[in-house]
C-alpha cells in the first residue's frame, strides 16, 4: 500500500480517531477549513513583515 501524500490526510485520520460519530466527510472538510484559514493567516503575517521590511 502506498501512502497518501495528501498533508490533509494525517489530520483527517487523527480527527476521525478523537471521536466517534464524526464522518470522514465532515471531518475532511473540517480540516479542509482549518487549513485554509491557518494558512491565510500565515499570508497575511507574510505580507506585513514583508510591507514592513520595504518601508
Amino acid at each position: 500500500m502506498t501512502e497518501s501524500t495528501d498533508p490533509l490526510d494525517p489530520w483527517t485520520a487523527r480527527l476521525l480517531r478523537l471521536g466517534e460519530g464524526i464522518s470522514p466527510e465532515a471531518a475532511r472538510t473540517f480540516v479542509q477549513d482549518l487549513y485554509t484559514h491557518a494558512q491565510a493567516d500565515l499570508d497575511e503575517k507574510r505580507a506585513e513583515a514583508e510591507f514592513e521590511r520595504e518601508e
